[in-house]
């Protein structure tokens, strides 16, 4: 039951040539880096990666992008990574773009054993009725459009809509960060770096969480738990310089009043 392993290389060993990750984070927080570079430096390449979005330029997901790592990216959202931009319109990368929502929920239902899904989401759009870019040539020519899905009726609280069938994605890896865990796997998520970490472990075939923070088992309380153990299998403890090492995507500030001024609150009005 004990699921630490002792260093990066040994928690993404298995990774290999063309295999999916699904990796956790919104934008750059709550990414598993230290997991991205251990998968850099182990050479592993044509990998399809399910996220979110890839990163930004030199951070992230996106350091595997800068070195021609990744093949396929399954992902809702990739406008703040210009070498992104660039290689897919260059017809080096194939993008699969997919609802937020629909993406998420292709990764739950993966760690829930379910296959497929129907949503309303995207019906009447090139979601359902095909034809978004997924590949272009160098020329900037569409040579690969992604498909049109099935459609069915569905009466829900008296209400009949079309909803389109959706396929779960069952990861072979699944590389997330968290807050704490205790030995046998189960995890704690801050904030909001909870948000697509727990579903990117729920559906890969191996989940290895790089944590900050690891106690034993029983320290954390059963409601406190936000991702169970038995979707973990391997557990990496980061070092406190690790730990401290995190970027900010964009840093956004405001002067700071001065003595004199009186700042009034709704409230206060």
């Amino acid at each position: 039951m004990d699921k630490v392993v002792s260093s990066a290389a040994e928690a993404v060993e298995g990774i290999e040539d063309g295999m999916t990750l699904a990796v956790g984070g919104f934008g750059i927080s709550g990414i598993p880096s230290v997991l991205i570079d251990a998968v850099l430096a182990k050479g592993s390449t044509n990998l399809e990666v399910v996220s979110n979005n890839c990163g930004v330029d030199g951070a992230g997901l996106g350091v595997l992008l800068a070195a021609h790592r990744v093949g396929r990216v399954i992902a809702s959202y990739v406008g703040e990574n210009k070498e992104f931009a660039r290689q897919y319109l260059s017809g080096e990368l194939e993008v699969e773009l997919t609802p937020q929502g629909t993406l998420a929920e292709k990764l739950r239902s993966a760690g829930a054993g379910i296959p497929a899904f129907w949503t309303p989401t995207g019906v009447g759009s090139l979601v359902s009725e095909g034809g978004m870019p997924w590949r272009y040539d160098s020329e900037g020519n569409v040579i690969k459009a992604s498909p049109a899905k099935e459609k069915r009726e569905y009466t829900v609280r008296g209400h009949t809509r079309e909803y389109v069938l959706e396929s779960s994605i069952f990861a072979d890896f699944g590389l997330v960060r968290a807050a704490k865990a205790d030995r046998h796997g189960n995890l704690v998520f801050n904030k909001s770096a909870r948000n697509f970490n727990p579903l990117c472990a729920m559906s890969a075939g191996v989940a290895v969480a790089e944590v900050e923070e690891l106690v034993e088992p029983g320290e954390i309380r059963p409601d406190e738990v936000h991702l169970p153990g038995i979707y973990v299998q391997r557990v990496l403890v980061l070092t406190p310089e690790q730990v401290a090492a995190k970027d900010i995507e964009k840093r956004t500030t405001r002067p700071r009043p001065d003595a004199t001024t009186t700042i009034t609150t709704d409230e206060e009005a």
